[in-house]
């Protein structure tokens, strides 16, 4: 009998909306043991998810699926690397790849500035 060892990589097909933000793509494959909202700048949820490696950053299959759904990557002066941001109709969304999980990260102040903006 063969027992598989080592992480399953994941197969990029399918994607829902996160849980803090419905409009920003995850795979389905990811399991979100916990969504943290004490905190007072960010609003994040931590998505586990085998196969993903920090050093490699954000897989261009998920890349793809974002820039389907309509976000843009906001292109900073410094290497991308396992960070990125995203941004569409005025909400700006954080992304970090780490070994097995990544964070889906919102700005709670940028979310009212932008809203404070748009009445003025």
């Amino acid at each position: 009998m063969l027992i598989g060892c080592g992480a399953k990589e994941p197969s990029w097909d399918g994607f829902e909306g996160a849980l803090n933000e419905k409009s920003f793509p995850v795979p389905k494959e990811a399991s979100s043991p916990d969504r943290t909202t004490t905190n007072a700048a960010m609003d994040y949820v931590r998505y586990s998810l085998s196969g993903l490696r920090e050093k490699e950053g954000l897989p261009d299959p998920y890349l793809e699926a974002i820039e389907a759904w309509g976000w843009k990557e906001q292109k900073g002066d410094e290497d991308a690397g396992n960070s990125r941001v995203f941004q569409k109709d005025g909400v700006i969304v954080h992304l970090t790849v780490h070994d097995g999980y990544f964070i889906v990260m919102i700005p709670k102040e940028k979310k009212v500035a932008i809203k404070g903006l748009k009445s003025k």
